[in-house]
């Protein structure tokens, strides 16, 4: 055990003492009347000298889930309430926190010698991140995704693959991005006089939400129920701006694009080739409804509308051929969503768009199989912003099906429902918890 010397004080400190042999902890933070000491120095107290020596702190016995060790546990771990320490055979009444990123145990007070700790541990399965909502308790595993995701009983007769429910983590070539998935019911936002559900929190702190309905006619019809996991609004319709085809034409490949470029995969930038259908209906409802607070809304993070092909599909043809697109394979082989775009001309950098199939992945739905919990669940259907194949006569995008799973449609065959897709700014400040009776409020 090594100490240092501190100058005598009479004043209560916060001292951090770093414990080797029986205990391997990285620092031990103690609160107590006389001074930092090495274990055997003689530290001036008053007029005269008192002598330290081993053990001032002794860790009796380290548990880690349910088997003794010699070392504190290295990694996602924490620290039960059964832990305690004692002095002279009784209770020292002092309380233990353990910070799992750092690997620092503190001990509050401590003011004697001869202190012996239990330690008890166990692996965790949540982890604290301070984010632009606050703290958010982040779970640790990763989720299955060739499964939907809910939790038990509360699927209404579908298929509740496995109950992988609340804010996940994933990195990417940007950093980490925080998710939300399944039937969760702490992503409830409040801005520009709408409700949104959020997606995620972007790695570079922006927020992306999807729209749930104008304030006004959610409340006055009951916000507890139409705002609800597993409401069906096909009958209401308050969570979507309307219908609209994804595009006009259908007969060619590149109409699965955001914009296209009549002969090409993609157009050659992002502000070349011609407007989607559904391009026009979303920044016409974003300037009669969204201009006015243009100033919280990050056009950074962007909406991928990835035109890359599966793997082994050979070149890209326009017309004849059946060919299937990279989202396709995601969903329906590899079910690995990514949240990476990996052609940047596939990125549109707007301040509007939609949510993608890889998005509905993590949030819990899946390729033909329904759910109808999970918080992306409306009973309408609604379009997402990811190709799906040519069939050498209909090019097709994505949608969300009314039973809640990723299905697709030609780009012109119907008008399908539209859910407009934002990322607030990072420098917005916003109250609230995220319930459905407190949502996050955007002030």
């Amino acid at each position: 055990m090594e100490f240092q010397v501190l100058k005598k004080n009479n004043l209560k400190r916060n001292i951090i003492i770093g414990v080797f042999g029986v205990l391997i902890i990285s620092a031990i933070i103690l609160n107590f009347s006389s001074a930092r000491y090495r274990s055997t120095a003689s530290v001036p107290i008053v007029d005269s000298e008192v002598n330290y020596v081993r053990p001032d702190l002794n860790a009796v016995a380290i548990v880690v889930d349910g088997e003794s060790t010699n070392t504190v546990p290295e990694g996602n771990y924490k620290l039960l309430d059964t832990s305690y320490c004692t002095v002279n055979g009784e209770d020292a009444n002092v309380t233990l926190a353990w910070d799992q990123t750092t690997q620092m145990l503190t001990v509050t007070p401590f003011t004697t010698r001869g202190t012996k700790c239990y330690l008890y541990f166990e692996t965790a399965t949540t982890k604290t991140v301070d984010t632009v909502l606050g703290e958010i308790e982040v779970n640790l595993d990763t989720p299955d995704f060739s499964k939907t995701s809910c939790s038990a009983g509360s699927n209404n007769g579908g298929n509740c693959r496995e109950e992988t429910v609340g804010i996940y983590e994933e990195t990417t070539s940007k950093g980490t991005t925080y998710y939300w998935r399944g039937d969760v019911e702490n992503n409830y936002l409040e801005f520009a006089n709408k409700y949104w559900r959020i997606i995620r929190i972007n790695e570079d702190g922006s927020i992306r939400i999807i729209y749930s309905g104008e304030k006004a006619e959610v409340d006055a019809a009951g916000k507890e129920t139409v705002l609800a996991n597993g409401y069906n609004d096909s009958s209401t319709d308050y969570t979507q701006i309307g219908t609209s085809r994804f595009n006009s034409s259908y007969n060619r490949s590149e109409y699965v694009g955001y914009r296209y470029t009549r002969g090409s995969q993609r157009p050659n930038s992002t502000n070349e080739g011609t407007d989607s259908t559904i391009k026009t209906y979303l920044e016409n409802w974003y300037s009669n409804n969204l201009f006015g607070v243009d100033s919280k809304i990050s056009n950074s993070p962007g909406f991928c509308n990835d035109r890359e092909l599966q793997s082994g599909s050979g070149s890209w043809v326009s017309t004849g051929s059946t060919q299937y697109y990279a989202a396709y394979e995601r969903a329906d082989t590899t079910r690995q969503p990514t949240y990476e775009c990996s052609n940047s001309n596939d990125l549109y950098q707007t301040k509007i768009g939609l949510i993608t199939a890889d998005e509905v992945m993590y949030a819990g739905g899946r390729l033909g199989t329904n759910n109808y919990s999970y918080y992306l669940y409306t009973g309408n259907i609604y379009w997402t912003m990811s190709p799906y194949y040519f069939n050498g006569s209909y090019a097709g995008v994505f949608d969300v099906d009314s039973d809640g799973w990723l299905s697709h449609y030609y780009v012109n065959g119907s008008a399908y429902g539209v859910r407009p897709v934002i990322n607030l700014s990072t420098n917005n400040t916003i109250t609230g918890n995220g319930t459905i009776n407190d949502p996050f409020v955007v002030v």
